[in-house]
């Protein structure tokens, strides 16, 4: 009993991450977002909802500078002030951040979002008991390597959830007549974005595969899907 207790440790570590983290995210989504009131995305919201037997699609603007889109683990929508301002200013279109709503409802409609959270807590778990575990055998790098082997099983989960998401969005935007080439005009826009900012990656697409690999899945799922 007493060899299990670091991993039970661990392991109760993270589920109380889990409770805290969720309430914390969910406490500051409330305080600081409001409900998205643009006419025109609106409509391009509702195009997705008929397609999706749904009444509406709720979406809520998250007073943030950054350029990101999240789903929250409770299932709502959120894009950035700093995303609507890209819009505002003619950089971004309507149908552009309707292709980021769509992939972020992609990641409620698979689980995502939820399952992201309690990810982010079983990595924490994870981390703490093989640094407990490694430390052991290898004193000073022990804990050094148990973050490196979680950071790269959560980049590999990261990636599988964003081309399905992507999947997602790209068979939504084609089913409500919206189409794709603006999921594809975004991220090119993104890396131009990037550069512009000294390879400084915007929020959306930190911990994200490549664009270009991920425009070549939409393609590919668009020429199976619409032919």
């Amino acid at each position: 009993m007493l060899k299990l207790t670091p991993i039970l440790l661990a392991l109760a570590y993270g589920y109380v991450m889990y409770r805290f983290s969720a309430w914390r995210t969910g406490r500051m989504l409330d305080e600081q977002s409001t409900p998205l009131a643009d006419p025109g995305l609106k409509a391009l919201c509702d195009r997705m909802a008929a397609a999706l037997d749904l009444p509406r699609i709720k979406v809520h603007v998250y007073e943030v500078e950054p350029v990101n889109g999240l789903a929250a683990p409770d299932g709502r929508i959120f894009l950035t002030r700093g995303f609507l301002n890209q819009y505002r200013d003619g950089k971004v279109t309507g149908e552009e951040l309707a292709s980021v709503i769509a992939h972020e409802l992609g990641h409620v409609a698979l689980g995502h979002s939820r399952r992201r959270m309690i990810d982010f807590s079983g990595q924490n778990a994870l981390r703490t008991a093989l640094a407990m575990v490694l430390s052991r055998f290898l004193p000073g790098i022990g804990a050094y390597i148990a973050g490196l082997l979680t950071s790269l099983l959560a980049a590999r989960i990261s990636r599988t959830d964003e081309f399905e998401a992507d999947a997602y969005a790209t068979a939504l935007l084609i089913k409500a007549g919206i189409g794709v080439e603006a999921q594809k005009s975004l991220f090119h826009k993104l890396d131009a974005f990037t550069k512009a900012r000294r390879g400084i990656s915007p929020a959306w697409l930190m911990s994200h595969p490549k664009s270009e690999d991920r425009i070549a899945a939409i393609e590919k799922n668009e020429g199976k899907w619409q032919g």
